[in-house]
């Protein structure tokens, strides 16, 4: 446990790679409900603009959720 505290605190140990998975699981559930929300109402309210979203949405949703995280993690990469 001290030998992690000090790494974090000399900068040993990066923050953003150990986030990462967490952010991503996170913003893959929002996609998800966001495009269940608008299936829902799509359906709801006979708007098929809103079902062809919602299909968009929960197909291409994650997969660029998954873009921006190893965007972001790519920014942090360091050789060793």
């Amino acid at each position: 446990m001290k030998d992690w505290w000090l790494d974090f605190l000399m900068f040993r140990k990066r923050v953003t790679p150990m986030l990462m998975p967490v952010l991503f699981w996170v913003g893959v559930g929002i996609a998800v409900i966001m495009a269940v929300w608008n299936l829902v109402d799509g359906a709801r309210f006979g708007q098929p603009r809103l079902i062809f979203h919602g299909v968009v949405l929960l197909l291409a949703g994650p997969f660029f959720v998954r873009v921006l995280c190893e965007w972001v993690l790519s920014f942090f990469h360091q050789e060793e």
